[in-house]
């Protein structure tokens, strides 16, 4: 199939792009790469009379360390956050998160604001902005909104993101130097949307007793879901096979995922639970090898 027909309109500014929202929001959707949303017009789940075309609005690529984050400008591709130096020193567990999005003409094409407006469960970057506790940026004639992912995402690919709004920025907190990271998932292949993930970021002291873990995981809920019940079981304590058992019980009963033609529910729960096992298993080993994150 074909899209419906629609008006084609490419601001040059954030200004420009906001205005156009104000005046047709209800009748718009915004397209950056065009990876999520070209094959829902395609299919005309979706029928928009004005499509609005940013691709050409530059100051929203752009990634940099502001204070206590990573900022980075919803225009940025998957690309970019591959290859940048800063990503890798600043917050390695979205690097190597990144590696899992789907294929490397996806990444060319992909952004960031893209994908977590999509608001998938099962992408990659919600995940890792649920772990690392980042914060969304969205716009609008009227100013800026700074949300949380619990906020922002409200259930299977729908956000709390308005007709008249768009994501301007999205903000990683930068990793402390004490920590390491781990991000593992299973899908069909490499690069389909996972039928589970999880995200890690560990800290521990000289014995290996974990001082500060956070935890989510994704493709399993209606949403990225932080563990917290998790984190703060395994804070004080040494990940001992005895309590990565726990933990593997602990995250079954803290989601709920559905069957489909990929796996039954029961399969995604266990799975879950291996995933967010081995990825603490990285992480301790990584933070106890002293090198900060990846081996």
């Amino acid at each position: 199939m074909k899209p419906a027909v629609f008006n084609y309109l490419r601001p040059e500014s954030v200004e420009e792009a906001l205005r156009l929202l104000s005046d047709y929001g209800d009748d718009a959707k915004v397209l950056s790469g065009g990876q999520s949303l070209i094959p829902v017009l395609n299919m005309r789940l979706s029928t928009p009379e004005y499509l609005i075309d940013i691709g050409k609005v530059e100051e929203l690529n752009y990634i940099r360390e502001e204070g206590d984050h990573l900022a980075i400008g919803a225009l940025v591709r998957h690309k970019d956050i591959e290859s940048s130096p800063l990503v890798k020193e600043l917050c390695p567990l979205l690097e190597e998160a990144i590696r899992w999005v789907g294929t490397t003409q996806i990444r060319n094409r992909g952004t960031v604001g893209g994908s977590i407006a999509h608001g998938d469960p099962s992408a990659e970057l919600p995940c890792v902005l649920a772990a690392l506790r980042g914060e969304i940026v969205v716009a609008s004639m009227e100013g800026e909104e700074v949300l949380s992912p619990e906020e922002f995402f409200l259930t299977y690919m729908l956000t709390s993101l308005q007709p008249d709004q768009m994501i301007k920025e999205i903000r990683f907190p930068i990793m402390s130097k004490e920590s390491a990271s781990s991000f593992v998932e299973v899908a069909r292949t490499h690069g389909d949307f996972a039928l589970a993930e999880a995200a890690v970021v560990l800290e521990t002291d000289e014995t290996g007793t974990v001082t500060k873990a956070q935890i989510a995981v994704g493709g399993v809920n209606p949403t990225p879901t932080v563990l917290e019940e998790v984190e703060e079981h395994i804070i004080g304590k040494k990940l001992t096979d005895e309590l990565l058992a726990e933990v593997r019980e602990m995250t079954e009963d803290n989601v709920d995922p559905e069957s489909d033609l990929h796996g039954t529910d029961e399969y995604r729960r266990e799975l879950v639970g291996v995933l967010v096992q081995r990825a603490l298993k990285t992480a301790v080993a990584r933070v106890m090898k002293g090198d900060g994150q990846h081996e």
